[in-house]
């Protein structure tokens, strides 16, 4: 059994695949792909992905605005993004974060938008969906300035061991995407082999990011498998032991039932 932690059903276009989402989710249970996090990027897919997703048994969301998605001068509030958290099937808060890579002309707002974030967390109890992106010193301080019991995940992780190391500190866990598999991604992969088998958990963020060998396709939750694969070898362990460590720590991250 493998679950995949992030990614964006959502934004899949499914105007050419076999059986539109069904299909999707289908495929993913037939490669044993059993539980899925489908997390929202903006206050619109925060409201609509609980009742979209409701159709599918152990599929579950988050709620929050990507620090890509800005669509206005304000951001979301933390009484917003705490009432959106309790809706049915959402079991996260996120993704937000910070990106001085593709938007550093936005990092004031971002920043709010993340404060925010965090002091949602913080009163909900339920954990983060962290992204970032070229802002490795700033997303630790306020990590630590507003630091959640409830934790979290850095997601789709690839900055270095010694960011690893400081999310670790703060209760973290690091997720893998199909980038681990990417010929260049040499240092990553040496990364992902030091991490503590108790905190990693893997994932897709389809629909990009599809891994080796489906590259130049649209990824999705079913190739999780291949992530999955390549997080063992580096590690030097079987796959289904892999499978098993990463279901369980999604388990436990998210407070979600073994199915």
């Amino acid at each position: 059994m493998l679950v995949d932690s992030h990614c964006h059903l959502d934004q899949l276009d499914l105007s050419a695949r076999d059986g539109g989402l069904d299909g999707v989710i289908a495929d993913a249970l037939a490669k044993g792909v059993q539980q899925i996090l489908s997390v929202a990027v903006d206050l619109n897919s925060s409201k609509t992905l609980p009742e979209l997703m409701g159709n599918y048994a152990n599929v579950y969301t988050s709620v929050g605005v990507h620090p890509l998605h800005k669509d206005s001068s304000s951001v979301a509030s933390v009484e917003e993004l705490v009432a959106l958290a309790g809706m049915p099937g959402v079991v996260a808060i996120g993704e937000t974060g910070l990106d001085n890579f593709y938007s550093a002309n936005t990092i004031e707002w971002q920043r709010q938008s993340f404060i925010n974030h965090l002091k949602a967390s913080q009163q909900c109890g339920k954990p983060l969906i962290i992204h970032t992106r070229d802002a490795v010193d700033e997303t630790i301080a306020l990590l630590r300035e507003y630091r959640s019991p409830a934790a979290g995940v850095m997601h789709c992780f690839t900055e270095s061991l010694d960011m690893a190391k400081a999310a670790l500190d703060l209760g973290f866990y690091i997720s893998f995407s199909g980038i681990i598999t990417f010929k260049s991604a040499v240092d990553l992969r040496a990364v992902a082999a030091e991490i503590p088998a108790e905190r990693i958990l893997v994932e897709t963020d389809s629909p990009w990011l599809a891994p080796v060998p489906h590259r130049g396709l649209k990824n999705e939750p079913q190739y999780v498998v291949e992530v999955a694969q390549c997080l063992a070898e580096i590690r030097g362990i079987d796959v289904d032991e892999l499978a098993k460590i990463t279901t369980q720590n999604f388990q436990r991250l998210f407070k979600l039932p073994a199915v």
